[in-house]
């Protein structure tokens, strides 16, 4: 049976990280402060300091937050029907290109992003999950095509990681998500060409 009290912590937990997020995209994380998270939370100090130790904790759990809903997405559009390439620059869309412009595009977005040095635990299972669940989709085309993908010299994992490193490299030269979308696009289509009997 599910506890009341525990409904209602985890409903104020979510409640507060709401309401940092916003502070954070509003004033930055540096200038954001835990009395600003308190009061965008309509909670005193002492209250938010009973689910969060501190900021950074928050920030973390806003991120994992992102990241496990972004994953979830990413399977998400991988198991619905359609064409494979389409499934595939579903899920890229929506669990990479889409949730960094959200932030991007907004006044500290940016700052948001680069704090990724301190969520690299985060990131790196993350990105596990993100493999899995593409490495899964594109083993599950090529037996559903017939092709052999080792006669040919590939693994999913290893085509899956292919996309995953295009994407890294096309964002440290630009933000822009059509270019993203775009290079996503270029590498689906050389995969999807390695699936076809």
């Amino acid at each position: 049976m599910i506890d009341a009290e525990e409904t209602s912590q985890d409903s104020r937990r979510a409640h507060v990280l709401a309401s940092a997020s916003k502070v954070f995209l509003a004033y930055g994380f540096a200038k954001a402060t835990m009395d600003d998270i308190a009061r965008a939370a309509e909670m005193s100090r002492p209250a938010v300091y009973l689910h969060f130790k501190n900021k950074t904790e928050i920030y973390r759990s806003i991120a994992s937050d992102m990241l496990t809903l972004s994953s979830e997405h990413a399977k998400s559009a991988l198991d619905a029907p359609g064409p494979f390439a389409a499934r595939m620059e579903r899920a890229v869309d929506v669990a990479i290109v889409s949730m960094i412009a959200s932030f991007s595009l907004t006044p500290h977005g940016a700052e948001f992003l680069d704090m990724k040095s301190n969520l690299s635990d985060l990131i790196g299972n993350w990105r596990g999950l993100l493999l899995d669940h593409l490495s899964l989709a594109i083993a599950a085309e090529a037996e559903r095509n017939g092709v052999d993908l080792s006669a040919r010299g590939f693994t999913a994992g290893l085509l899956a990681e292919a996309l995953l490193d295009r994407l890294d490299g096309i964002k440290a030269r630009t933000m822009d998500p059509q270019a993203q979308l775009q290079a996503a696009r270029v590498q689906i289509r050389l995969i999807d060409t390695v699936l076809q009997a």
